[in-house]
């Protein structure tokens, strides 16, 4: 479906490149901001990842910029399918606050958190069934470049899925969406956490990366297929997916 969406790329937007470290500041209070900000949707729209995973049986996931792992609990504790995952992010705190939550959670034995960037993904050729990554892909320097590692990753027919934010396609909803992003998760943001510069550069990556039909072009040139997505929340999230081909075809030329 053809939309309106810009062609923006990460460069036209806040710097990427200490995001990490701005993850660490706000690890202590990050899922308390999120379920305040999104008055609990969040955990409802993970949980919707589920029903886009590919057909199979004990599927292994590899979840990128994991954070506290919300993404892949929600997952493990929804879909059997599911039979291990692994978390993958570059903060180190994020790691650490999710491996106090896998162990309350009793999933030690299904859940494992490492240290890694989801440009350079610490794993081997074809060894994930499904890949998601969830509020993380706008925060990655080369977002192309992550695709296509994603797509190396991944068996051949497994799944990349992606839970991103969008901008409403109406005017006016958009409207009121941006005004929120902008004066209203900034203070709030900051008010929980401690630390509002962090809401401002989170504000700023949504209101320019590409979204709809200009992100699902993005998956298509790293080698995807079947590519679709699945706006949520009146558009302010997507939910985005691509196949890597089956055919054994060469990676980024799909």
């Amino acid at each position: 479906m053809t939309s309106t969406t810009p062609t923006a790329t990460p460069a036209d937007g806040p710097s990427r490149e200490g995001a990490p470290r701005m993850f660490d500041r706000i690890a202590h209070r990050y899922d308390l901001v999120n379920r305040l900000m999104t008055g609990g949707q969040d955990v409802k729209w993970r949980k919707r990842m589920g029903s886009h995973l590919p057909a199979g049986e004990s599927l292994q996931l590899l979840d990128l910029a994991t954070g506290t792992g919300d993404q892949a609990l929600s997952l493990l504790e929804t879909c059997p399918r599911i039979a291990s995952s692994i978390g993958m992010d570059l903060s180190e705190e994020m790691l650490a606050h999710g491996r106090e939550k896998i162990g309350e959670k009793g999933l030690s034995d299904r859940f494992t958190m490492v240290t890694g960037d989801a440009m350079q993904i610490p794993a081997e050729d074809q060894s994930a069934d499904v890949i998601t990554i969830s509020f993380g892909i706008r925060n990655v320097i080369d977002v192309s470049t992550s695709l296509r590692d994603m797509l190396r990753v991944l068996r051949p027919g497994g799944r990349v899925i992606i839970l991103e934010c969008s901008l409403p396609r109406n005017a006016i909803i958009r409207a009121g969406f941006l005004g929120y992003f902008r004066y209203v998760m900034p203070v709030l943001g900051g008010l929980i956490s401690g630390d509002r510069k962090a809401y401002r550069y989170l504000n700023r990556t949504v209101e320019t990366f590409p979204y709809g039909e200009a992100f699902c072009q993005l998956l298509r040139e790293a080698g995807f297929e079947n590519v679709g997505e699945t706006p949520l929340t009146l558009g302010s999230v997507t939910i985005y997916q691509g196949d890597r081909p089956k055919d054994g075809r060469e990676l980024g030329h799909g």
